[in-house]
Order: structure tokens, then sequence, then C-alpha cells
């Protein structure tokens, strides 16, 4: 994500500042020291092989014992072999602490998606952003990981840079900015044509999607059909025909331009060398120079050369690394809309009397500009049982939310014990209830574990009565590993296959288990059958014992078990009482209910046909 500038709101030296902060808290800091160990043995392996032949020339020129130069030849390979083999050790150990540091990062992705204001899960540039996050996080080549990688390749490129220059002005310090500059200028030309691709990759990705796309069309059953019937393959052929000629001019025109850089580079490179060669041949002819000096300084050159490219090449490298971390970075700093650990603790007791005023709220999404609720005055119970109804879009559900926490009013207040919620931690105030929603989730684990949201310590006493009063004992004890069952065949190949309404008991389960003061319950038997549905009803009081209770329902015959029903439309609650208590109204409760009864009976009248 980008600001109003359309710049990063962080920069390449504060985001490498925020890898190395990152690695010394994740006690990783030996990926910090590595980092620089690598860069100093670097440096070491690059003077060597500058060295190496000069110093061996030298002796040779000079005329010394053949056990002198032995000895130099000793001196540098047990150098080379030492400096090697420790780079070696150091880059295959480094890994480890590498990939933990990203795992830091991922784990702080997860957090912050798993705690986040609940209206940050609904919201698509937030979504946009964890997932544009997680993907900088995929692999080893991730910025993430790979800036390491390119701190020390920098850092040691530096360091050698320093030294090159130090080297070179014993020679002329013209020829060292004649170097300097055709490098520089070979590679802003080279940088600037290699972006050609990149410029333009909207052009390429455009066709490359039209292809995916009718390579899927062409090879999906679904399409199988309409395909023969229709006579549409010379028609989809003609398509893809179309779009890989596009792909293949599109590759013509960037070879063309990466022709171009290899010619401009070649052309540079040979006006440096030629120079290189004329100065230092006159220096040597002139005897101001020996031949291993004119070696050394042409190797000089050269290394200097590509050090100068790798320089600039890595920080390139690390300015596109630094533009994925910074999005890590505005993923995780993603403002909230509702307080945590600096909102005040809440103490939740089964043992103490909650009652929930809401004080006329009003709700609108984000995105719309009408209100879904509004002006909304309801107070809830300790220990009541409230059924809330309504035609679908109503706004039931929504509310249920809001009094969850989920969502703050537009408008109004809710209040707990006098106080407004707002106030709280907000997890502190989710402990206040156990939910069974529409949208329903369980992790991969076993049955015993997803009832208990935890993997140790678990009360399977607890865990055998939750199931056995929301109807699944029966089911789970005729599995060959009953309660240590697994679920979600996405991890596990044994995994049980649980029903629509087996995975909705599982649920109600998992919410008895939790045992809050507040139970909320919507739409809990949608994808039960009306036995099943029948015998949850019967142990609803059972179920919702000592607790206040939410319970939404389309099927208004459920909410005779009620104390109080809501029934929600026109953006308030129209109507309010018990089910007899709204019969007598003769309003929409009524209404909806005779048309409920109506269906129902020509089903039965249907059925005994």
């Amino acid at each position: 994500m980008k600001n109003k500038t359309n710049k990063p709101k962080y920069n390449m030296f504060q985001n490498s500042f925020f890898m190395i902060k990152l690695a010394w808290k994740a006690k990783e800091k030996k990926v910090i020291f590595s980092c620089i160990l690598l860069a100093i043995l670097g440096v070491c392996i690059n003077l060597i092989n500058l060295l190496i032949t000069p110093s061996i020339l030298g002796v040779i020129e000079r005329g010394e014992e053949f056990s002198k130069l032995i000895v130099t030849i000793l001196i540098f390979v047990i150098a080379l072999l030492l400096t090697n083999g420790l780079n070696a050790y150091v880059n295959e150990n480094v890994l480890y602490g590498r990939v933990t540091v990203r795992g830091e990062i991922i784990a702080l992705l997860n957090n912050k998606a798993c705690r986040t204001s609940y209206p940050n899960i609904e919201n698509k540039e937030f979504n946009k952003l964890i997932n544009q996050a997680s993907s900088k996080c995929n692999s080893n080549s991730e910025a993430t990981e790979a800036i390491w990688k390119t701190l020390q390749t920098l850092l040691m490129n530096v360091i050698c840079f320093v030294l090159y220059v130090v080297l070179l002005m014993n020679v002329e310090f013209i020829l060292l900015i004649v170097i300097l500059a055709t490098t520089l200028i070979g590679f802003f030309i080279n940088n600037y044509l290699s972006e050609y691709k990149y410029k333009h990759r909207e052009e390429e990705q455009e066709e490359t999607k039209k292809l995916h796309y009718l390579n899927d069309v062409s090879s999906s059953l679904s399409f199988a059909k309409d395909i023969r019937i229709f006579g549409l393959r010379s028609w989809l052929t003609e398509l893809y025909d179309k779009s890989m000629n596009a792909l293949h001019a599109f590759s013509k025109k960037v070879s063309r331009v990466y022709f171009f850089a290899s010619v401009s580079d070649l052309v540079l490179a040979f006006l440096r060398n030629a120079i290189a060669y004329i100065y230092l041949i006159y220096l040597v002819i002139n005897n101001q120079i020996s031949v291993s000096e004119f070696l050394l300084y042409f190797s000089a050159i050269e290394g200097f050369t590509s050090i100068v490219t790798s320089v600039l090449n890595q920080l390139n490298i690390l300015k596109k690394q630094s533009l994925d971390i910074s999005i890590v970075r505005e993923a995780l700093e993603y403002p909230e809309i509702f307080k945590f650990e600096d909102g005040d603790k809440l103490e939740v007791d089964n043992n103490k009397e909650y009652t929930l005023e809401l004080k006329n709220v009003s709700f609108r999404y984000p995105s719309k500009d009408k209100n879904i609720l509004t002006n909304i005055n309801l107070t809830i119970h300790p220990k009541e049982k409230i059924a809330i109804v309504g035609l679908n879009g109503a706004g039931k559900t929504t509310l249920v939310k809001l009094i969850c926490g989920y969502y703050d009013p537009t408008e109004g207040e809710i209040l707990l014990n006098g106080v407004n919620i707002k106030t709280y931690n907000r997890e502190d105030y989710y402990k206040l209830f156990s939910a069974v929603f529409q949208d329903f989730s369980f992790l991969a684990g076993t049955i015993a574990s997803n009832v208990a949201q935890r993997e140790d310590n678990i009360d399977y006493d607890l865990v055998y009565d939750c199931i056995e009063k929301a109807g699944l004992k029966e089911k789970i004890e005729s599995l060959e590993f009953r309660y240590e069952s697994k679920v979600n065949q996405k991890v596990y190949e044994d995994a049980i296959n649980l029903s629509g309404g087996e995975t909705q008991r599982l649920m109600l389960a998992r919410a008895l288990y939790k045992n809050a003061p507040i139970i909320v319950l919507d739409e809990p038997t949608s994808a039960l059958d009306p036995i099943a549905e029948a015998n949850i009803y019967n142990k609803y009081n059972e179920l919702s014992e000592n607790k206040a209770s939410l319970f939404i329902s389309h099927r208004l015959a459920s909410t005779r078990f009620c104390d109080r029903i809501l029934f929600i439309g026109e953006e308030r609650i129209l109507e309010e009482g018990t089910h007899d208590e709204l019969l007598k109204l003769n309003g929409k409760y009524k209404e909806l209910f005779e048309v409920q009864s109506k269906y129902y009976r020509e089903g039965v009248k249907e059925d005994e046909k």
C-alpha cells in the first residue's frame, strides 16, 4: 500500500534497520553477525584473488629463491582454503537463522490477521495489504529473507570499493575518474533499457492472462458441452493464436532492447579496458611500474568496475526489497479501530450478572450510504433468552455482531453494566460470549481439540458432556478413534468427513465448552433436518441454563422457547414480546408466522398424497 504521494512509507535504510532490529528481538543475532563475517570473508577472498598472481610474478621478477616462490604459493593456497572453507561453512549454516527471522514476520502477520479489529477483516484495503505482505514471506527468495544476502553483498562491495580506490589512487587519479565514469554510464544505460520489460509488464500480463483463461476454458469439463454444441473450438483456437502472436511480438521488442543494452555495455567496456591497457603499458615501458604491478593494477581496474556495478545493482535490489518490506510493515501497523492492550481490563466471571444496553444505536456499513439499523434501544438482562427474527437482510446478524463487539455503532453506544464497551480491551469483552454463527469453521486437529480450541490441558469430561448436549455423541463414538478422530482432509489424509449438520453440532459443542455468560446462536439449526432441529429446541433451556442467550432464526416456530422475541425490519425493532403476545398483535410477526405455517401445512398434505 502506498500513500497519496505514491511513495513507500519507509525508505531502504529504515527497512534495513527494521530487519536488523527484528533479528535481534527474535534472538537471532547470529544473522546480523554472520552478514558482517561473510562480507569480511568476501573482501578477503577478493583481495587474495587480486594479489595471488602479481605476488607470485613479483617473486619470479625479483629472481628470488625457488623456496620463496613455493612458500608464497603455499601461503596463498592456505589462505584461499581457509577463507573459502569458512565462507562455505557460514553460508551453509546462516540459512536457518534467516528462515527463523522470516518465520517471525509470518507469525506477526498471522497475529495481526487473527487479532485485528473485526471491521478490518471486511476492509478490502486491509485484506489486500495482508495478502500482499504474506506473499512477501512465501519463500527464501522473497525480500523478508533475501535482504540479508543483499546487505551482506552490499557491505562487502562497499569495503572492496574503498580498498580499490586506495589502490588505484597510486596509479593516476584521472584514470580512476575515467573508469568510474564509463562504469556509471554503462550501468545507467543498461538499467534504463533492462527495465523496458518491467515498464511494459501490463502489456505482457494482459495477453498472458488471456492465454491462461483460454487454457482453463478449453480444458474445463464445465465448458465441454458448450464447446461441442456451439462449435466453439475454432473460435477459441483463433483467440489463443491471436494472444500468442501478441506475446511473440512483445518478446521480439524486448529482445531488440536487450540487444542494444548488450552492445552499449560492450562498447563502453572496450573503451575502458583500452584506456587502462594503453596507460598501464605506457607506465611499464617507462619503467614506472613492473610487470607484476601492471597485472595487479589492471586486475584492480577490472575488479573496481565489477564492484561499482555490483554496488549499484545491490542498491537497486535493496530498494525493491525495501518496497516489499514496507508493505509488510504497513500491514503490521495497519490502524486498529478497537482498543486492545490499551483498553481497560475486563475480568469475565460466570458468577457475575451482566446487563447489556443499546442506547440509540444506529449502524451503517462503511461502503453504504444507508443505515441497516437506526435508533435501536434494547436492554438484555441477565439469564434472559431473546429471539431475533425478521426477513433476510433486515439486520439480524448485524445486530448480534454489534452486541458481540465486532462492530462499533455509527451512532449511539453499547453499555455493559453501564460502561461503554469501547473503553474495554476488546479481546476481554469477547470472553463474554459463546457463539455459533452461520459461517463456521474448524481447524485441522482432533474432534476434542476443535471443541476445546486448544491442544493441551483439555477437559475431556467437559468435551464429552458438550458433545452429548449438542447431539453428536452417537456419531463421534461410532468412529474408530472417537474423540481423537481428525478433521480437515486438507491436512490429514485419514481425516473424517462431517456433514453440514454434524459440523454445526460440533460448533455448538465448542460454544458450550467455552461456557461464557452469554450464548449467541445465529441460525444454529439451518443445516439440521426437522427431527434433529426439534431435539435441539427441546434442549434449548438446558443448553442456555443460567445464561443470557441471543437466538436468531428464520423459523418462527422455534421462537416460543424464548422469553422475548424481537422482530427486526425497516432498520428498527418493529415488534417485541413473547410468541403469544406477538400473535395477538396481528402485525408483521403473525403475518410471517402464518405464511410459514401455510407452507408447512401444504408440504405435509403433499407428503400425505
